[in-house]
């Protein structure tokens, strides 16, 4: 797909990897609306950082949970730039419990990951899909997890919400083509705010670094390269339905 004269949706685009995909694309010459729930001043330093690279942005408040607030942001989105090409689904939240503590996750655990990672990537697409379709068609990709594939990470709620979407991937492919192509990148451990801010900064140095020393590449993620994965999928015309994992090799290391 050519970006230039295009225009983007990414939630939870005010920091981390949306902040980073919302760069990669304005570097490209496409205009991007910048979705955050509560992170106001942050979503308006990415789209003040989008203008400066010479695209358009705006910033579009809403929760993805709440399928009202989904149709009223693509279609706030959808005016102001009359047109939508791209949709990548970043925001996404989590409970730090560990898969031992079956009596530490609540119900009310539960039904808000499912629907902020699962849901919330479904009411999305389908507000969106009327644009998306038009003008040549266009591509969603959604930030899923290796968590979703190897069933390790921060809670088993996560674990099984991006499991999910993982799945929702696929089926969604396959009902939104063959004018969108839908992917989704499911990224390992990530660096930055996230962990900081869950766990704490000694922690989310301590979990790096034991990340980095027991995987093959020696390395974990940082939110421009599961950008540069979300744009592999954006330059290849013939990957819809298929879930890419960018972990360092965690997956194939060594049991």
């Amino acid at each position: 797909m050519e970006l230039n004269g295009k225009a983007a949706f990414i939630t939870g685009g005010g920091t981390g990897v949306g902040r980073a995909c919302a760069l990669a694309f304005a570097a490209k010459g496409c205009d991007v609306a910048v979705n955050y729930s509560r992170s106001a001043d942050a979503a308006a330093e990415t789209v003040a950082q989008v203008e400066a690279l010479g695209a358009r942005g705006i910033a579009v408040q809403g929760d993805v949970a709440d399928d009202d607030a989904c149709r009223s942001m693509v279609a706030e989105a959808a005016d102001a730039f009359g047109r939508l090409d791209v949709l990548v689904n970043s925001a996404g939240t989590t409970v730090f419990v560990p898969h031992h503590d079956l009596d530490g996750i609540t119900s009310d655990d539960w039904h808000r990951l499912y629907a902020v990672n699962t849901m919330g990537p479904f009411q999305m697409m389908r507000a969106a899909a009327p644009h998306l379709k038009a003008d040549g068609g266009g591509h969603v990709v959604s930030i899923s997890s290796v968590s979703g594939v190897a069933g390790v990470g921060s809670s088993l709620p996560y674990c099984a919400s991006k499991a999910a979407l993982n799945n929702l991937t696929v089926t969604m492919a396959r009902v939104m083509a063959p004018e969108v192509r839908v992917n989704a990148v499911a990224p390992g451990f990530i660096t930055g705010r996230w962990w900081k801010e869950g766990q704490g900064e000694d922690v989310h140095d301590s979990v790096a670094s034991h990340v980095t020393g027991n995987v093959p590449l020696q390395a974990v993620c940082d939110p421009e390269d599961v950008a540069n994965a979300v744009m592999g999928f954006i330059m290849n015309d013939l990957a819809t339905g298929q879930v890419i994992v960018v972990d360092g090799g965690m997956l194939i290391k060594t049991p």
